[in-house]
């Protein structure tokens, strides 16, 4: 006896078009262009949650480098300083502070500032 596949292939399709929820046009109604939108937005989220992190750094950088600057240091200074006085801090958390605890980033700077 034959296998046929009309069941497998009916979930595998409504799988796929599930997928492409969210996409327009064809790309959500036709199983043939939805397969290739799904395909191609994997692709993208794959890149994507690689650059996302790259995109995270350059933001805590730029946000560093404003809140040292208003207190008379450039960013690179800064980083400089930390590392001459094996000051084990990362980016993520100095911008943290920029933002939200600037007396205690301004501490750190001073610090830096005086040892100088």
């Amino acid at each position: 006896m034959r296998v046929k596949r009309g069941v497998a292939a009916r979930a595998k399709h409504k799988k796929t078009l599930r997928a492409a929820k969210g996409m327009q046009h064809y790309r959500r109604r036709s199983y043939r262009l939805a397969k290739q939108g799904v395909i191609k937005s994997l692709r993208y989220s794959y890149r994507d949650r690689r650059n996302r992190k790259r995109d995270l750094r350059a933001l805590w950088i730029t946000r560093i480098n404003n809140a040292s600057r208003e207190l008379g240091l450039s960013y690179s200074q800064l980083i400089a300083g930390l590392k001459q006085n094996n000051v084990t801090i990362d980016r993520k958390i100095l911008a943290e502070l920029a933002v939200n605890q600037p007396e205690a980033f301004k501490v750190i700077v001073n610090t830096i500032k005086e040892t100088k």
